[in-house]
């Protein structure tokens, strides 16, 4: 193993709009985090905030039988419909007010960019308090996957990405979540995305020195569901396939909302949309006890640990969380995952120039991940998306090589993740809702 003597390191900084540079904010000697979303008032009550009883309940509130309940979300999670004027199956005189019960305007679409052949879409929302928020939309062989936000900003303050130094200005609800998905299935049906790529194309993704090729997110190939699931949904028409929490936001620090949301994606239609769990990818910085909370769960989504550095040294300043959790600690609740569920982890580890990438890093993270067993985890490295201004880089290629060449050696599958949406400012990391 190299040592760690004499390995450069570029330390973490912050870039001021000044110009000027200083460490990570602190407070109290510790790197400043938020876990609790500023006080700040949610939209009004939605259709995909509420469960199929509740929704039910809500119409008979109103006076009206409780087959208006299904009418209503039949339109919304089958025919992504928010108009109740375009649902000819209400009677006219109910519409106004079913209208404003249970479809409260939530996201306005400011600006789309579109990869130069239109595989990928990043859109930038405006909430109804002015808060904005991005997610892309992404097209694969075999899948659409959409990154989805689950807050207005980050309290996690990671120095290496865009959404991190925003800070964290609210937690977004359930409903704002879903209706990502929703907009993002209007789009598609719409054919506004480019199509599907023929059959004889490369797997998605690039596989590193021999390893299995994974889907996007880190997930077991043996436990995918089959292709003709992954873009169409039970009556045909094709949609967004795979959801992954990977946008604006650390999910677990929203942990309520974001879990009513998921319930809205799994739930068979008209209940919700009907997607496949195990197409659902929640990564986490390292918040111990959501992880351990959502291993208890029962629905069989895939986890993503973004760990970036296997030495709390390094991770203490790379992510600031480790300062409450400590990496073997974050490892340990993945193991976790992986112990209640049966699930593979899937570990994230953004490759960054003369910070992370060292080959001795590489033999330690192994060995760590060795230590709890055999069979249970998967390693995506990703080269760093830098962000306009930052002093941060991807990792050299043959030096990226050498770091996934180290974990396969040490019998850790590994695939390099693809950097899709990097030309629009799409891909992990650079989401930053700039208006």
């Amino acid at each position: 193993m190299s040592s760690q003597a004499g390995s450069r390191q570029t330390r973490p900084v912050v870039e001021h709009a000044d110009g000027t540079t200083s460490k990570t904010p602190t407070r109290d000697g510790r790197p400043l985090l938020n876990f609790k979303s500023p006080r700040a008032a949610q939209p009004k009550q939605h259709l995909a905030d509420m469960t199929m009883d509740e929704r039910i309940e809500a119409v008979k509130e109103m006076g009206l039988p409780a087959f208006r309940a299904k009418q209503i979300s039949t339109h919304y999670f089958s025919h992504y419909q928010t108009d109740v004027e375009s649902m000819t199956d209400l009677p006219k005189d109910l519409r106004a007010d079913l209208q404003e019960r249970f479809f409260p305007h939530l996201l306005t679409e400011v600006r789309r960019l579109r990869t130069a052949n239109a595989d990928t879409i990043k859109f930038l929302w405006r909430l109804y308090d002015g808060a904005l928020v991005e997610s892309v939309l992404m097209r694969y062989r075999n899948r659409v996957t959409l990154c989805v936000s689950s807050q207005c900003g980050c309290g996690m303050n990671c120095p290496f990405c865009a959404t991190g130094q925003q800070g964290l200005t609210r937690n977004m609800s359930a409903a704002e979540i879903v209706e990502q998905v929703v907009r993002a299935n209007r789009v598609i049906a719409a054919g506004e995305l480019a199509p599907a790529p023929s059959d004889d194309m490369p797997a998605d993704g690039e596989t590193a020195l021999g390893a299995e090729a994974d889907d996007d997110q880190g997930e077991a190939p043996e436990a995918t569901v089959d292709d003709s699931e992954a873009t169409a949904s039970a009556t045909g028409p094709e949609r967004v396939s795979n959801i992954v929490f990977m946008g604006m936001g650390e999910p677990l620090a929203n942990y309520k909302r974001v879990m009513n949301a998921v319930r809205r994606f799994v739930e068979p239609a008209p209940q919700g949309l009907g997607m496949s769990a195990r197409r659902i990818t929640i990564s986490t910085v390292g918040l111990v006890p959501g992880i351990n909370k959502l291993a208890a769960e029962d629905i069989p989504i895939t986890f993503a640990l973004s760990l970036h550095a296997p030495d709390d040294e390094l991770r203490d300043e790379m992510i600031p969380v480790n300062t409450r959790w400590k990496a073997d600690e974050a490892i340990d609740a993945a193991f976790n995952y992986y112990q209640t569920t049966g699930r593979r982890v899937s570990i994230e580890y953004a490759l960054i120039k003369d910070m992370n990438d060292h080959p001795w890093r590489a033999e330690l993270l192994a060995k760590k991940l060795n230590a709890r067993g055999g069979g249970w985890v998967h390693v995506n490295p990703i080269p760093l998306n830098p962000t306009p201004g930052s002093v941060w880089t991807a990792s050299e290629p043959e030096v990226a090589d050498e770091f996934v060449r180290r974990l396969v050696d040490q019998g850790i599958p590994t695939t390099i993740r693809d950097t899709r949406g990097s030309d629009i400012d799409g891909a992990c990391g650079q989401l930053a809702a700039a208006d």
